[in-house]
């Protein structure tokens, strides 16, 4: 069925192309046109018409909506009004007439229906923005936006259209704009005035539009807006907020990952694109936070499958089901299974052949492995280790990735002491030629399973307390792709027997964290409280990133450091086989002693 719009819109051009063509006449030969060159004209009309309405729809002018007219538009007008005149002289020079038509006529009627089409849509679009934006003002919620570059404009031209939000300031700390307006707003001033001058708007909202900000610099704007009694918005993703591609859908409230964001890592999307490109990629521990983060990431350079390990059942099938529905064109595999259990692990790498193992699973959480589940920490990140490392020597896998933990360095814990000996092993295994072993070690991510944002969370949704083991505890923090990028990265960097160290930024204070999430929930200290409840076992104030007589060597990566650790002693993977293959579950006391006499760095809490 024809839309009618489109038929108008078809009626509107093709009358542009015949006023233009006759105007075009008048122009040339006015003020009295020779009735000759008014036969011309008018015989020649239908012509000009028709090549022109066939150009038309080669160019596909009507494909787009007159209301969201834009630069790709009108540049599609002027290659269809040139490419119009061109095939129109060429088709009056094969006529052959006795009096050519006039060469100021071909030039002169492009230029004109240019200026018709393109100024009829430009109208149109600014009829409609108008008469959308003024409808309703009165429903329309009062906002300010902060930022005042080409993405806070982008912001505000789409924001005009909302039924939802009525810009009424902008604030940008360049004081080029200090008075002049973007698409109507008015820019008062520098961000840092806005406390001074929030009583002269009648706003109770604030909008951030500042993808070029460092993480620094949009806590400060985000704690200016809060000290000037102001809710504080964002767009999520600046990349879409800087191109143009942003929608009012996509405002959200700010969230803990804003305040303590980081600079976006820069990826070689290339070298990462060769390496995993039409692969096939094993994860281990698949279900957790790092490893399907893990599975995303590679998802996005096509690799031919991803095996995906894990023994969570439920883990599983939740990360299967997010495949399906996200990346539908992606071949995985979904495999339940220990990293522990020999025969599957040789079965799986016999199988699927894989070139490349993430291994992520671990049991991570401190207190949780430090007394009754010691050993069962020992065998899953020490022997699951060894034995997944030992089935990709043996199975001819190009690259082995452990995700270790800065927790390892100068342990205090089971946990930690538990992957500072699986990286001694990784090291241990490592050849001139053969499987190539990279350990890349971080701390915290925001949200994993098990940390203390989702615990917070709860807390703060349940009335609090909220609970931090002590006023001084701080620990480094990245967001889980982040860290998944910057893994991926070291795995694309390394030559094998590295050891990456993140670049984790600035300690941050649980306390802090506590406090930053019980006033992005709407609460003060007052309506939330935060309670101190003492270290818990294998817990220290602070978290390490070398440990002691470590030292670091910068790599091309800004963000990425390659650990000068001791060597791994070579009788290692000799004298820890009888240890991990005792048959009885010694008591936590016994592992720890243990792992003291294969780490000297080791101090039991």
């Amino acid at each position: 069925m024809i839309n009618p719009r489109t038929v108008l819109a078809v009626g509107h051009d093709l009358a542009a192309v015949g006023l233009s063509w006759l105007t075009a006449y008048w122009l040339r030969l006015s003020p009295n046109v020779p009735d000759f060159y008014q036969e011309q004209a008018f015989e020649n009309l239908p012509l000009v018409v028709a090549v022109h309405a066939a150009v038309f729809f080669a160019f596909g002018l009507y494909r787009g909506i007159w209301r969201f007219a834009s630069l790709p538009d009108l540049q599609r007008i002027i290659g269809a009004a040139v490419i119009g005149a061109l095939a129109v002289s060429a088709v009056l020079l094969m006529q052959q007439t006795a009096v050519p038509v006039p060469r100021s006529v071909l030039i002169i009627t492009p230029v004109l229906l240019v200026m018709i089409m393109g100024g009829s849509r430009l109208a149109y679009r600014g009829w409609k923005e108008q008469r959308f934006g003024n409808s309703g003002a009165a429903d329309r919620e009062p906002v300010i936006v902060l930022g005042g570059a080409e993405a806070a404009a982008n912001l505000i031209r789409e924001l005009a259209r909302s039924p939802q939000w009525l810009v009424i300031g902008v604030f940008d700390d360049n004081r080029t704009h200090h008075g002049r307006q973007i698409h109507g707003a008015t820019v008062y001033g520098a961000i840092a005035d806005l406390p001074a001058q929030r009583a002269r708007l009648n706003a109770q909202r604030a909008i951030i539009a500042m993808p070029e900000a460092g993480h620094r610099e949009r806590r400060r704007v985000i704690e200016t807006a809060r000290a000037a009694g102001l809710q504080v918005l964002t767009v999520p993703s600046f990349d879409d907020l800087l191109s143009g591609r942003v929608t009012v859908s996509q405002i959200r409230n700010v969230e803990l990952d804003d305040l303590l964001g980081r600079d976006p890592v820069q990826l070689d999307t290339s070298g990462l694109r060769e390496w995993l490109g039409q692969q096939v990629v094993l994860v281990t521990g698949a279900g957790g936070s790092i490893g399907s983060e893990l599975c995303r990431q590679v998802a996005r350079y096509q690799p031919r499958r991803i095996v995906l390990l894990e023994n969570n059942e439920f883990s599983l099938y939740t990360v299967e089901q997010e495949f399906a529905q996200r990346f539908p064109d992606t071949a995985i595999t979904p495999i339940i299974g220990s990293v522990t259990d020999p025969r599957q692990i040789n079965h799986v790498l016999a199988t699927y052949c894989p070139t490349v193992v993430f291994h992520a699973a671990a049991y991570k959480h401190v207190p949780l492995m430090e007394n009754e589940n010691a050993w069962q920490a020992v065998l899953n990140n020490v022997l699951g280790t060894r034995m997944m490392a030992e089935a990709a020597i043996a199975h001819g896998v190009g690259k082995f990735v452990l995700i270790s933990t800065d927790k390892a360095v100068n342990p205090t814990n089971v946990m930690g002491a538990s992957k500072r000996l699986a990286e001694l092993v990784c090291q241990s295994l490592q050849r001139p030629d053969g499987t190539r072993f990279v350990v890349v070690r971080f701390g915290n991510v925001l949200g994993s399973t098990g940390s203390v944002i989702p615990k917070f969370r709860e807390q703060i949704a349940a009335g609090g307390p909220v609970t931090v083991t002590h006023p001084e505890i701080n620990r480094y923090f990245m967001s889980i792709p982040e860290a998944v990028q910057l893994v991926m990265q070291a795995g694309l960097m390394g030559k094998g027997g590295e050891i990456f160290v993140l670049d984790m930024g600035e300690p941050v204070k649980i306390a802090d964290l506590a406090r930053d999430m019980i006033r992005l929930s709407g609460f003060d200290e007052n309506e939330i409280r935060i309670v101190y409840t003492g270290l818990r076992p294998g817990e220290k104030l602070y978290e390490e990133v070398l440990a002691d007589g470590e030292s670091s060597l910068p790599t091309p990566h800004p963000k990425l450091r390659i650990a000068q650790v001791r060597p791994a002693d070579p009788a290692l993977l000799v004298q820890l086989s009888a240890w991990l293959g005792r048959t009885d579950a010694p008591d936590a006391d016994t592992v720890k002693t243990e792992l003291s006499r294969w780490l000297p760095e080791y101090s039991r809490r």
